[in-house]
């Protein structure tokens, strides 16, 4: 049996909304869910290449408690997580044992080097 996580971050779950742009387009807006308590695990961080800087991506299992599938509170591939101004791209989201108690986020966190 794994670990009991310890859920002491606190992370706004935020989902992408296209609003009307007023000239027959739309932009991308980020509405929060909720705000859900987590454990957050980077693991080994790599540097890319982005258009005008060099971008370092780095992968995180973000652990949060269990929810129905469904449920607006449980997270999902292409919501994000913030933490102030950092932001977490989640990539998926499976259970973390049978009983579904907690759930493991693969998620991305993406900025300048």
């Amino acid at each position: 049996m794994s670990a009991v996580p310890r859920l002491t971050r606190r992370l706004v779950l935020e989902e992408a909304q296209n609003v009307a742009d007023g000239a027959g387009g739309y932009d991308t807006s980020w509405v929060a869910l909720g705000t859900l308590y987590a454990q957050v695990k980077p693991g080994s961080g790599r540097e890319t290449t982005g258009e005008t800087v060099p971008l370092s991506r780095v992968p995180y299992r973000i652990t949060v408690r269990g929810a129905p599938v469904g449920a607006s509170y449980r997270p999902q591939a292409g919501q994000r997580f913030r933490e102030g101004s950092r932001l977490f791209e989640i990539l998926a989201v499976t259970e973390q044992d049978a009983r579904g108690q907690y759930l493991t986020c693969f998620a991305q966190e993406e900025g300048a080097a």
